[in-house]
């Protein structure tokens, strides 16, 4: 019987135990303090929507001394967006087929790459066009080569890259590249140019004066490389890798070893360094984030934060003064009656709502308005 007393008194005091905390003789155990966000983080400030009918894009660039971004909107042409007044600037004359968009501030000229093999040439400050110049029978994007003046356009159809004087839009040497599909390039400010191949899993390096391939490296645990940026005070290559395990590479471009991989969101296409800050920026599209990685110093990195954006925003822009990442998308659907490209996600979007599209601004807190 005291077992039965015993065991009946334990359940009369969890029955009642709600008693007990309503009149207060129970103290409940605190809660644990939130964790305030950082006002380091970044987070959206604006959001603007452009007009447009089926939008399309690909690259952003940013012009931060006129504060102007230069959104390449393929059949629509280039548009340049004021990001103070956060309005539609104009469509520049004679671009249409642009896929991405060089500014050389030492000559003050920007350069489209345009998808039928030309280039258009602008003046920064006026944004008069200069001369729309043929370089290739294709074109995807390009990077500037500071020690030869040249202009180096990439075109992944012909499997090349041309050469094409900044000042005197001559067009030069072409190199043949082994990729089937060459993605991002970045020059390394010591007359090379570092290339993804995306199909082949390597990076390579080739010197503009020569017109050579001189270096190929296989990325090691990186697939489908795309996006990329350079730090030449460390000679390091950050990689964006797409597949289904999508990583950050870091590149030893002394020794093309791999350093390190770290996770990333997927569909990347954007990458960016801060110099200043030592951090390395990523837009991902198909995962909708933002992830950046802080450089503790050549081979050690870890991350910083990772942001939501919004679906599809996957190419950027990086405003390194103020702190501002500019990236673009729009509401994008997927016909089934239509052709799905299913390689970035099952449901990527092969369609997009008119007057969808918007401009999408991103500064830590901290540093915004």
């Amino acid at each position: 019987m005291p077992t039965v007393l015993r065991a009946g008194a334990a359940l009369a005091a969890i029955i009642f135990a709600p008693a007990a905390w309503a009149n207060g003789s129970v103290t409940p155990a605190p809660e644990s303090p939130r964790r305030i966000i950082p006002a380091s983080f970044f987070r959206l400030h604006s959001a603007v929507k452009l007009p447009g009918k089926s939008p399309d894009w690909d690259y952003l660039a940013y012009d931060s001394t006129r504060h102007r971004l230069f959104i390449a909107r393929r059949d629509d042409g280039l548009w340049v967006y004021d990001t103070v007044a956060q309005k539609l600037i104009m469509k520049l004359p004679k671009s249409e087929g642009a896929g991405a968009t060089l500014l050389v501030p030492s000559v003050e000229r920007g350069f489209t790459t345009n998808e039928d093999g030309t280039t258009t040439v602008f003046a920064l400050g006026t944004l008069k066009v200069i001369a729309r110049q043929k370089f290739a029978e294709d074109g995807d994007s390009a990077s500037y080569d500071p020690v030869t003046g040249q202009v180096a356009f990439i075109s992944a159809d012909s499997q090349k890259m041309t050469m094409m004087d900044a000042k005197t839009l001559k067009v030069g040497q072409s190199v043949a590249l082994a990729a089937k599909k060459a993605d991002g390039s970045a020059a390394d400010g010591a007359g090379h140019i570092l290339l993804a191949e995306r199909d082949r899993n390597m990076l390579a390096r080739i010197d503009v004066a020569s017109a050579k391939v001189t270096d190929e490296w296989l990325i090691a645990g990186c697939v489908q490389p795309t996006g990329l940026a350079y730090d030449a005070a460390h000679h390091r290559a950050f990689v964006g890798c797409r597949s289904s395990k999508p990583v950050f590479a870091v590149v030893n471009t002394d020794t093309g070893a791999t350093i390190t991989t770290l996770d990333l969101g997927r569909g990347n296409d954007g990458v960016v360094y801060d110099a200043k800050r030592q951090n390395i920026i990523t837009t991902n599209g198909v995962d909708a984030n933002i992830v950046v990685y802080h450089q503790d110093d050549a081979d050690h990195y870890h991350m910083q934060q990772a942001v939501t954006t919004r679906p599809n925003a996957r190419t950027m822009a990086y405003d390194e003064a103020a702190q501002k990442i500019f990236t673009v998308t729009a509401e994008g659907v997927v016909d089934p009656l239509l052709k799905v490209n299913t390689g970035p996600s099952p449901f990527y979007p092969n369609e997009y709502y008119d007057d969808s599209f918007t401009v999408l601004t991103y500064s830590p807190e901290k540093v915004a308005r």
